[in-house]
């Protein structure tokens, strides 16, 4: 490309330079946001500081040593022995100022709950918590406490090493900290090990709703796993900004956006923030969770190896100091306070606090004057950044109609920023050229500020370096916009491997429609507050020539790279269903495959070879002759199955399974004579699960006038259109399923109720393994079984 003047000379000169500071920038926030400026302490460590080296063996012992700590699984016993044998030994060695109880409760239960937007009621019952309580020796039953509370049931088929084995490893090691530092708290802190998260927060509910203690919460840490490791942000906290000021004064690398709170209903998961901030209490508190390494949330990547080096130090060391700040605060309440809802609502009446992090560095709220000028200055530029979202989204259709996979930034997430940046750049840059070229628009009064800015830039010097002394005063905005959007970037690439998937030809668009607006975005605000300063330089053919020419290369290029690798794997659920009647007769037998995103199942098959021919998937293989797997095939998993589309099932023998169990799940009605005769028909029930080794949960879809049930205290949720049927109600059961689920139905009319059934175990027929085993190491399988039945009652 040949320069036309000096002046486009001096602007390459320009760009260049501000090409190395927003590369410096950028490599801190990958060094802050990669925990590369945190020295994890080993085993070896000194007994009054946190170690992540001693954190580790516990998280090894969780995920590696024992297998699968998912609810029907023994490991999940296994691991509640371990976690209270861990605490008994602190509490031998405890000093004798200090007391410790130690409790092992089973829960039971029954809730309606609204998740991903689908009403659902929960029946559960014995899932295990266990409870540490360290106080004074001095300190009363009715003290205000503070509570940590961390799950150790992990995700169907994943070894959870991060979710939440870091959570549990890291309170252990912080109840150690407590007993061997000496340190004797001023309010007793409890520690909840709940078993039973990953089934819609059922541990969290039960001790909410049973235990003795929940009434002196006074204050509460939720720590979780939505990633492997770096910053542990806090993404929602309240009520008030009491929980927040808090954070902010004691932790010693504080990673906190208030702006998550809001991004995080995007998300198809919820933890027992709400429990206990929302649904079952009003307790101030924080949600303090892993966000990257997303690749390997809920799949069988989650490993100790994965983990993040010196995100659990962090973490350890925040916690501790934001521990010693709840106890020793003054606003410190529970219920058992004299008055408690009007000390509740004098203490707590300001609104939610708006808060930021600055690369982990300290705290800001938005009184801080350089944000606000940052604000005031991007607020200029309202078409340069619409400009700067349209283009790279029409890049990226254009792309995808040459292309036949969608995606390809997923594993190499850099590759989104090469694609992308320079288009947003265009759309930044267009306004400044119709500007130059209709001088009449320059009477327009937010025009008239940048005038007046590139007035004094040519006043003072016709050189582009020194123009960079006016950015100077920007820099520090500046970066931290390169640091939460390149952290907010990094987080949504990783999530869209999970963020479900649309019908073709739609779906294969939205991944990279979502990541090209997003960095659009983040490109405005990142340099959108330069274009009054530099736009004069920067808005020449030239540039955009470069800026097109590179955008043009970056999409070819992107072209060819592989969307997956072991490290980013592609999701797929594999179910083999069982359609049964009776308690020992099958009817139907299928394999049901579906995505998480929108590489369908045909770019599955297409680089899978040995997958296809097991299942005699040949090349004029399509969806039209496809057999599909309809919405009600996936009832085991509501409502996470409405994240798939286009699912596909094939035929399946049903040999293996009469050898493997005897007895299938039945539905059975009970005591006829407690049937009524009159007035509403209330029909009495029985569920047995069969011979079924290792039930995760069993999932009920009633139809039909129903009135009233004997579950979550007679209330009815709201109706769910399932599968494109009629108005019904869904209930999902868990727990031990060595005894059987009795229960009533009450219907106004003597019209028919018909329940389906579906119940899936964890255990798979050898076929099933042999298949999974052929799937390429780029894919992650959760495979289960799903045992289905109807009744009409």
């Amino acid at each position: 490309m040949a320069f036309g003047s000096s002046e486009d000379v001096s602007a390459f000169k320009l760009l260049l330079l501000l090409g190395v500071m927003y590369g410096l920038v950028s490599a801190l926030t990958y060094s802050v946001i990669h925990m590369k400026f945190v020295k994890p302490l080993g085993n070896d460590a000194p007994l009054d500081r946190f170690s992540e080296g001693r954190t580790i063996q516990h998280v090894r012992m969780l995920s590696q040593e024992i297998d699968g700590r998912q609810e029907g699984r023994p490991g999940l016993k296994k691991a509640a022995e371990y976690i209270k044998g861990q605490l008994e030994v602190l509490k031998e060695r405890a000093s004798s100022n200090v007391r410790i109880e130690i409790e092992e409760t089973t829960v039971s239960g029954s809730f309606n709950m609204l998740f991903l937007g689908h009403n659902i009621a929960l029946g559960y019952r014995n899932h295990t918590n266990i409870i540490m309580r360290i106080s004074s020796v001095d300190s009363k039953d009715t003290d205000p406490s503070v509570l940590v509370n961390g799950h150790f049931d992990s995700p169907l088929g994943s070894p959870g090493a991060s979710d939440c084995g870091s959570c549990v490893a890291s309170m252990l090691e912080i109840a150690r900290l407590i007993v061997d530092s000496g340190w004797v708290p001023y309010r007793p802190v409890l520690f909840l090990f709940n078993g039973a998260e990953e089934l819609f927060m059922l541990g969290s509910h039960g001790f909410m709703k049973t235990h003795k203690w929940h009434d002196t919460i006074g204050a509460f840490i939720n720590v979780e796993a939505s990633g492997s490791g770096g910053p542990d942000l806090v993404c929602q906290s309240g009520p008030s900004s009491w929980p927040s000021n808090v954070y902010a004064e004691a932790a010693i690398y504080p990673m906190a956006n208030s702006a998550a709170q809001d991004v995080f209903p995007v998300i198809p998961g919820d933890t027992d923030y709400r429990i206990f901030s929302q649904d079952y209490g009003n307790i101030p508190g924080l949600d303090i969770i892993f966000l990257l390494g997303g690749y390997f949330y809920h799949t069988s990547s989650d490993t100790v190896e994965r983990l993040l080096p010196g995100s659990i130090q962090a973490r350890g060391e925040n916690l501790f100091s934001i521990i010693k700040t709840f106890t020793n605060s003054s606003k410190l309440q529970n219920t058992y306070q004299t008055n408690y809802s009007e000390v509740t609502a004098t203490t707590f009446v300001d609104e939610r606090a708006i808060f930021f992090d600055y690369f982990s560095w300290f705290m800001y709220d938005l009184q801080n004057w350089a944000l606000l000028f940052f604000c005031h200055i991007l607020g200029q530029q309202p078409f340069g950044i619409i400009l700067a979202v349209v283009v790279p989204v029409v890049f990226s259709i254009l792309r995808l109609l040459f292309s036949s996979q969608t995606m390809n930034w997923f594993a190499h997430p850099y590759l989104a920023f090469l694609m992308f940046i320079p288009c947003a750049l265009i759309g930044l840059l267009i306004p400044r050229i119709i500007w130059r070229c209709f001088p009449l628009s320059q009477d327009v009064p937010n025009v008239k500020t940048s005038k007046k800015v590139l007035w004094h830039i040519e006043m003072g010097s016709t050189r582009p370096l020194s123009t960079m002394f006016y950015i100077l005063p920007l820099v520090p905005c500046l970066a931290y916009s390169v640091y939460f959007g390149g952290f907010l970037a990094q987080f949504l690439i990783e999530k869209m491997g999970m963020m479900g998937s649309l019908p073709l030809p739609y779906g294969h668009y939205v991944p990279d429609i979502i990541v090209a607006a997003l960095i659009g975005i983040v490109t405005g605000w990142c340099a959108g507050p330069l274009m009054p300063i530099c736009g004069h330089w920067l808005a020449r053919s030239s540039i955009l020539q470069f800026l097109l020419h590179l955008s043009v290369f970056a999409l070819a290029l992107t072209s060819q790279f592989f969307p997956y690798t072991p490290s980013a794997p592609k999701r797929i659920v594999f179910q083999q269903t069982f359609h049964t009647t009776g308690s020992s007769q099958i009817m139907e037998t299928t394999y049901d495959f579906s995505v998480t995103d929108s590489n369908s199942l045909l770019f599955l098959f297409k680089h899978s070879p040995e997958v296809a021919k097991e299942l005699n998937v040949t090349s004029e293989f399509s969806f039209e002759s496809a057999s599909l797997s309809k919405g009600n095939d996936w009832m085991a998993i509501f409502p996470v199955s409405f994240l798939f589309s286009n699912s596909l099932k094939f035929p399946a023998k049903k040999d293996d399974i009469l050898k493997q169990y005897q007895y299938f799940p039945e539905l059975s009605i009970q005591n006829p004579s407690l049937n009524s005769e009159k007035g509403p028909r209330r029909v009495h029930l029985e569920l047995s699960l069969g011979s079924l080794q290792e039930v995760w949960v069993a999932v009920l879809n009633i139809t039909g006038p129903l009135s009233s049930w004997s579950f979550a205290d007679n209330l009815l949720p709201g109706t769910e259109t399932y599968g494109g049927g009629p108005p019904s109600y869904i209930c999902r059961l868990s727990g031990p399923s060595d005894a059987n689920w009795t229960f009533w139905l009450e219907a106004n009319s003597s019209e028919a109720l018909r329940v389906d059934v579906a119940v899936l175990d964890q255990k798979l027929v050898d076929p099933v393994k042999r298949l999974k085993d052929l799937f390429p190491d780029w894919v992650d399988v959760i495979a289960y079984s799903s045992f289905m039945s109807s009744y009409i009652l």
